[in-house]
């Protein structure tokens, strides 16, 4: 069946404009223009419709790439794009392949809160059966406990949706008995009952 040619023009021109970023991504020297690049990859990739055209650009790994960068906004729109593609089935599976949990769960230390929310966010996308053990594990865990009494509102609601969602009361309890046996003072106020 012949598509309609305006249909076909607009998605090649489109994959040819993310085919530009990433090639400009790889080729620039400038720190600013690569962070320019992520935050446009970043916002395409919250589109349905160029998920296939950044599957194929390999974009998932430019942005896990970037969560061990030096930089804190290449960290930044890394985690953010990766957020973003994580919504969606097939780059959650791509995601979760290139053992992806470890550099996410390590931008949860991040001083910038954007970067944290958005490591949460992904962390909760990439939870699945098989992959639970690994983003629920006790670290996190201690951290999402942490999150769930900070001053940041945003911090604080989205860790308490991480442990009702993807953790089980359980775990929730192990990791509180664990961080007051370590750090009795890391949590100095008593955790409200239900």
């Amino acid at each position: 069946m012949m598509s309609g040619k305006g249909h076909s023009a607009t998605g090649s021109d489109r994959f040819e404009y993310l085919q530009t970023l990433v090639t400009e991504f790889q080729d620039t020297d400038s720190d600013e223009a690569k962070e320019q690049v992520l935050a446009n990859l970043a916002n395409f990739a919250y589109d349905p419709r160029n998920l296939e055209n950044l599957r194929t650009l390999q974009v998932t790994d430019l942005f896990l790439d970037m969560l061990t960068e030096e930089n804190e906004n290449f960290v930044e729109f890394g985690i953010g794009g990766l957020c973003n593609l994580s919504m969606d089935r097939e780059c959650r599976g791509q995601i979760l392949q290139s053992e992806a949990i470890p550099l996410v769960t390590g931008c949860l230390s991040s001083r910038r809160e954007e970067t944290v929310l958005s490591a949460i966010t992904t962390l909760m996308n990439l939870t699945t059966a098989a992959s639970r053990s690994q983003t629920t594990d006790t670290a996190v865990l201690q951290c999402m406990l942490r999150f769930s009494i900070s001053q940041s509102p945003r911090l604080r609601n989205l860790a308490s949706v991480f442990l009702q969602d993807c953790c089980t009361e359980e775990q929730v309890a192990r990791a509180e008995a664990q961080m007051q046996g370590h750090h009795p003072t890391a949590l100095g106020i008593p955790l409200p009952k239900d």
